[in-house]
């Protein structure tokens, strides 16, 4: 299990939410050729972080999203989950493009006042995935540059976001994975 899959199953699942399918199931949790944990050690291969930023950010009310940008790049957004605001994930399936993304509040062509605001005074909250070695193919996936690997005491390690200011374009690296949480990101669907 490797970067590769997370990127696959992500989009996966940022899509099938846009149709309004409520349960995405996997393969397995442990075992076959595409298992949460490993079927040996029962470590958590790369995906499980994924599935796991999913279900605590991602709430159920998906909103809608349009981008101005590579084919490459794709982006989901829900209400967040159990705290106020919007989370959004950027996948960057693009082997050698990086993108800095800036948030507007108007829709394109559209000179009407947008039915949202984004203030952007609170710090947002980022979680970056992206494999250790650069390789999509390899089984340790890093978390804000923190390498994702079970504790002495064979934990999870902590998942912590990273604090950036909201008025800072957010950097998508190639190939990897994005959650970023906005708390005073006010949309009316998610009140």
């Amino acid at each position: 299990m490797c970067l590769e899959h997370l990127l696959m199953d992500s989009d996966q699942m940022g899509m099938a939410s846009t149709y309004d399918q409520k349960v995405f199931c996997r393969q397995a949790l442990i075992g076959g050729n595409y298992g949460l944990l490993n079927a040996t050690t029962f470590v958590p291969n790369p995906d499980y972080y994924g599935a796991l930023l999913w279900h605590r950010l991602m709430g159920s009310t998906v909103l809608a999203v349009t981008k101005e940008s590579d084919p490459n790049l794709r982006v989901y957004a829900h209400c967040g989950k159990k705290k106020p605001g919007v989370s959004l994930i950027f996948i960057n399936l693009s082997k050698d493009r990086s993108f800095n993304i800036t948030l507007s509040n108007a829709k394109p062509g559209d000179a009407g006042k947008p039915n949202y605001e984004f203030v952007g005074k609170q710090n947002r909250e980022e979680y970056h995935l992206r494999a250790l070695t650069g390789d999509i193919k390899d089984d340790i996936v890093c978390l804000n540059d923190v390498p994702m690997v079970q504790t002495d005491s064979e934990d999870i390690p902590a998942m912590d976001p990273k604090l950036v200011d909201a008025s800072t374009p957010i950097s998508i690296a190639a190939q990897s994975i994005a959650y970023v949480t906005i708390r005073d990101f006010e949309a009316p669907a998610c009140v």
